[in-house]
């Protein structure tokens, strides 16, 4: 598997999205906006269609889509706090919208359909670079605002109450998500990049006790779900996004059978 040299660059950038989506996850799902990852998804494949259609690069309209849903959804959560699901539900709406807009529109010889799925193990020297540029800004970013971000995400208004610049750190962490959702759209596909942001966390929750474990647990399961699903669809000639998907939904299953049982036999014990 390895001698081949496409195989070498998907299992790259599977390792740097493995490494830096699960970090973003963590404050996505302790912030609990789980759902937005499927937002911005859609508002990328938006862009994506937007990109065809003008006959730019794909990635450029589906970064600048991202970042206009992106930035529509905190704004109308902070105008609307009592309704933060529902900006993020129309914000899912138009970009589904806007993507079935612009199918009928894309011109022949352009396939839209193949970034639903992504195809990582065809990407290419750029695709790497791209992805190794933004894993390197996200993971140094995240290290940087560590107690900030952890203080926001688990308290958002103690976090404003003792003066934390708030609207900068959540602006700069949605900049943020918004282009790693995009990038990782073309690479791991629109309906994939959304599981890879939650998977990996409500995995690491099932049995962490703090915020740093969880940190450490998501990024770990991150990995290891890209290498056996990167792995398990190259010996089985599977797509490579649904192989991570259902290995980490099994991992997930997995881990709270086994929860399950130790707390049974732990109360058993105990009985």
């Amino acid at each position: 598997m390895l001698s081949y040299a496409f195989m070498q660059r998907a299992l790259l950038v599977g390792l740097l999205l493995g490494l830096t989506i699960p970090m973003m996850g963590v404050v996505v799902v302790n912030r609990r906006t789980s759902t937005i990852g499927d937002a911005l998804a859609h508002s990328s494949l938006a862009g994506i269609g937007l990109g065809l259609v003008l006959g730019i690069a794909p990635i450029y309209g589906a970064i600048l889509m991202t970042l206009v849903g992106a930035f529509a959804i905190e704004g109308l959560r902070r105008k609307f706090p009592k309704n933060g699901d529902l900006a993020t539900a129309m914000v899912l709406s138009l970009g589904v919208g806007l993507a079935s807009l612009f199918t009928d529109w894309v011109p022949m010889g352009a396939n839209m359909e193949s970034y639903l799925f992504g195809s990582i193990v065809s990407s290419s020297t750029q695709d790497v670079l791209i992805v190794a540029a933004l894993s390197l800004v996200i993971s140094l970013s995240f290290v940087l605002f560590y107690g900030p971000l952890a203080f926001l995400s688990l308290d958002p208004v103690g976090a404003r109450i003792s003066g934390l610049p708030a609207e900068g750190i959540d602006s700069f962490f949605t900049f943020l998500l918004a282009l790693t959702i995009a990038v990782a759209s073309k690479t791991i596909g629109v309906l994939m990049v959304s599981s890879l942001l939650i998977l990996p966390v409500a995995t690491a929750m099932v049995t962490c006790h703090s915020y740093g474990s969880a940190v450490r647990r998501s990024i770990l399961w991150g990995l290891v779900m890209v290498l056996s699903g990167l792995t398990l669809s190259y010996y089985f000639s599977l797509k490579p996004g649904g192989a991570i998907v259902l290995i980490g939904v099994f991992i997930f299953l997995l881990n709270l059978a086994i929860r399950s049982f130790y707390r049974k036999h732990i109360q058993f014990k105990d009985g």
